[in-house]
């Protein structure tokens, strides 16, 4: 079995960490990994994208496609190079420290970790194999930690993927569940992004009676969203509604004629826009208040990145059992199968496709947090098994 050598991984992995990439600033690490598969020859190219109806925002992806001399499977390897906001609390160096096996630094595990390991796996594959069967498309994408997953969407939107049979998103399954690595994720939970504004009338705050306080209606429908009886999926559990904002304000001494409450709604199969709405008009109702309201799911770039739908894959599937059998060779034990309680990329890529997507990566700890940290050998084996997935998958 071809192994991957720990020191290479861990070389791009540090460069990857070094180079500060918060969504929707990504120019400089996108220049980085389309220059490095240059460099290793490997045609690369910089998918830009302009998002015209709600960010204005131009966005760029690196592609790499490989293709065979026959007719064969298209497998799609998605990672994205973007990372959150740094964030206080930092005891090791945010842009990298290697201590005990345990890579440091912003987006150490949450993704970059996958990255490397799917381009360092590209790349073993390239050199290793001139002759085979079917197509890989590796997509390292921006903007996936920020709004509307604007890379992947992007690059659904505009016919890149269309013909995929499979995708593995690296992101870090092991480190995202808790599980021992590794960890194999068969589908995940979707989610809206939506609000309640609520219209009362204001009046003089020693007269509160004479007005209908905005505020007082808002908190009395977010105590009645605790009491949403949601729909239970035998394997994504039950979605559940978050209060993630609320606005309003009364000024000095008046009671608030407006109020609006931002929600992000985790949903399973069987709920969508309409179900969400129908168990908000129902709280309300069970809440008896007096002011309007008005309920808004987010604007977005396109009709496909509304939301991010939940979706599964079955474990009996033939291509997901020989992703599962490639794991247990290369790690030596069975995979833990879990499923993923977010949103991510790979909701679209398991929504949209209509074609099976497994998110199986790294682990470590504390994403999206202070000492965020990865597991080298967790990335070393990664790296391992999307190789051979790709040889048994291509070359037979």
């Amino acid at each position: 079995m071809y192994e991957i050598e720990k020191g290479q991984i861990t070389e791009l992995l540090t460069d990857l960490v070094s180079i500060e990439s918060p969504y929707l600033e990504e120019d400089e690490i996108m220049e980085y990994v389309y220059s490095w598969f240059r460099q290793n020859n490997m045609e690369a190219f910089v998918h830009h994208y302009y998002e015209t109806r709600v960010t204005g925002f131009k966005g760029k992806n690196i592609v790499v496609n490989i293709e065979g001399k026959k007719n064969g499977p298209v497998i799609c390897l998605n990672g994205h190079l973007d990372t959150v906001k740094l964030c206080n609390g930092w005891t090791h160096n945010p842009k990298g420290e290697i201590k005990d096996d345990r890579l440091y630094g912003v987006g150490a595990l949450d993704m970059k970790s996958g990255c490397a390991a799917s381009m360092i796996a590209v790349k073993a594959f390239a050199e290793n194999h001139k002759d085979f069967r079917g197509k890989i498309i590796a997509t390292y994408v921006s903007v996936e930690e920020g709004p509307y997953g604007m890379g992947t969407n992007a690059l659904i939107d505009e016919g890149y993927l269309k013909d995929v049979d499979f995708s593995i998103s690296t992101e870090p399954s092991a480190g995202f569940s808790g599980n021992k690595f590794p960890d194999v994720c068969l589908g995940a939970r979707g989610g809206y992004g939506l609000d309640i504004e609520f219209f009362g009338v204001s009046s003089h705050a020693a007269t509160p009676k004479l007005g209908v306080s905005a505020a007082e209606d808002a908190s009395t429908v977010i105590s009645e969203l605790n009491n949403i009886e949601y729909i239970k999926d035998p394997h994504l559990g039950t979605g559940n509604a978050c209060v993630i904002g609320i606005e309003c304000d009364g000024g000095a001494c008046s009671v608030p004629d407006y109020a609006k409450v931002k929600l992000f709604w985790h949903i399973v199969p069987g709920e969508n826009e309409e179900t969400i709405t129908g168990e908000i008009e129902k709280a309300i109702k069970r809440a008896n208040i007096k002011c309007k309201h008005k309920i808004n799911f987010r604007e977005s770039p396109s009709e496909g990145s509304k939301g991010f739908m939940p979706y599964t894959v079955p474990e009996e599937d033939p291509i997901v059992k020989k992703f599962m059998e490639t794991v247990e060779e290369v790690c030596k034990t069975k995979p833990v199968i879990s499923y993923f309680q977010s949103i991510g990329d790979f909701n679209y890529l398991g929504s949209r496709l209509g074609v099976p997507v497994v998110i199986f990566g790294a682990s470590g700890k504390n994403f999206h947090g202070k000492d965020e940290y990865v597991e080298l050998d967790s990335v070393v084996k990664t790296a391992e098994t999307v190789y051979r997935f790709l040889e048994r998958m291509l070359c037979l």
